[in-house]
């Protein structure tokens, strides 16, 4: 891979340039940090986080990279997932920002845009797990009907970046762990708050799924998610532990809290058939981390990062604009990092290499294109500003995002 050159285009408030300097001094050592820099530069926007400009010059251009930089144990900082409030459902991540008096922010997830099933919707749903301030919002969809790009070796699409609750970011893996018991026998729950389910399975739907159809989670299989929907489906309502209605068909309207909506398709269909209305049943659910600490906040991403390294077979070819985040070594850095729409893109190991020179020592990329945004707000100013927009440009509604905020 031909090295990136980079080269730093903002200012820096005075008290920060020593600090700066330290930390490209430090960098000396690394592999990446032989490559031609300019003096350090950037800007303050909160205690604990600041944000750069940074032009890279590639093979293809000069790209134009902009990065958030937060200290988690900063005690003041505060970062937790943006999102519209329910799982199925998109907006412009600078009103998610402002709504949550966020300081920065960039977006998450790939999520289901499209469909080719006829009658179906998309549902925007995110591809993989989710937490929001120490809530499960949902579980991965399965590998073969994830939107994204390819995962690397090892590397699964439970993966997620988030912050624990010692305040530490880590990449991880949360895996869905639910139980449905019935006077019939107890089974497993296979998803939550997900765009699609396993073959066989049995899904739930809580408040934070939205209004929208639920029919797309019994489309595709476990080999395409381009495959006709399932014809064998039950759906079945529980509320306060009693089931109070079934239908045949999936449903779409919001979801009272205290109530979930059981679907399920082929094997799981045949199992919810056996309930009635009245039926005393019991459904639980959470996120199951692989990490000691639990995540308080995660998203889910595509791994280009762990230990220090770039993780293998990353595609060195193709060049987009990216979005990504990453952690220290120590997990008390958080980056955030967008691309210019109007300059040159990045390839999966140039983003790599582009966060391991910031300091990232794991880290994903996001979902790019259209839908990479980064979010800054300037000391004193009353609304959030996009960073990364070419001239004339819109901002495209996605389902999530990372949000740094700040506490008193």
């Amino acid at each position: 891979m031909r090295s990136p050159v980079y080269a730093r285009t903002t200012t820096l408030p005075h008290r920060l340039k020593l600090l700066t300097l330290l930390i490209v001094v430090a960098l000396m050592g690394a592999p990446l940090a032989s490559l031609p820099t300019e003096a350090a530069s950037g800007q303050w926007l909160a205690p604990g986080v600041t944000y750069e400009s940074l032009d890279v010059t590639t093979p293809r251009g000069t790209a134009r990279a902009h990065i958030v930089e937060a200290d988690l144990w900063n005690r003041r900082v505060l970062v937790d997932l943006l999102y519209p409030g329910v799982v199925a459902e998109r907006q412009p991540l600078s009103d998610m920002a402002d709504e949550r008096h966020a300081v920065a922010g960039v977006n998450g997830d790939f999520f289901n845009i499209s469909v080719t099933q006829p009658d179906v919707v998309p549902t925007d749903a995110p591809v993989g797990p989710a937490k929001a301030t120490g809530m499960s919002l949902k579980a991965a969809v399965p590998t073969s009907q994830r939107f994204g790009p390819s995962l690397p070796p090892g590397t699964t699409v439970e993966d997620v970046l988030g912050v624990g609750a010692d305040r530490v970011g880590r990449l991880g893996r949360l895996t869905l762990r639910g139980r449905l018991s019935t006077p019939y026998g107890a089974y497993d729950v296979r998803g939550l708050n997900q765009y699609a389910l396993a073959e066989g399975g049995i899904g739930a739907f809580n408040a934070a799924w939205g209004d929208v159809s639920r029919k797309r989670a019994i489309c595709g299989t476990d080999e395409r998610r381009e495959d006709p929907c399932s014809l064998d489906v039950h759906e079945v309502t529980v509320r306060q532990g009693e089931v109070v209605a079934v239908s045949t068909e999936p449903g779409a309207g919001s979801i009272p809290k205290h109530s979930v909506v059981l679907l399920g398709r082929e094997e799981g269909a045949s199992t919810l058939r056996l309930l009635q209305v009245g039926d005393q049943v019991h459904v639980s659910y959470y996120l199951a981390s692989s990490e000691r600490v639990p995540f308080l906040f995660a998203v889910g991403g595509h791994p280009i990062l762990r230990d220090g390294a770039p993780l293998p077979g990353l595609d060195d070819s193709v060049a987009a604009v990216r979005s990504g985040a990453g952690v220290s070594a120590n997990g008390r850095k958080l980056f955030l990092l967008a691309l210019d729409r109007n300059a040159a893109g990045m390839t999966y190991a140039e983003l790599a290499a582009l966060l391991l020179s910031r300091g990232a020592a794991s880290g994903v990329n996001l979902d790019g294109g259209g839908s990479s945004t980064l979010v800054a707000r300037e000391p004193g100013a009353s609304e959030i500003t996009v960073k990364n927009l070419a001239p004339g440009d819109f901002e495209r509604p996605v389902p999530n995002g990372i949000g740094v905020l700040t506490v008193p």
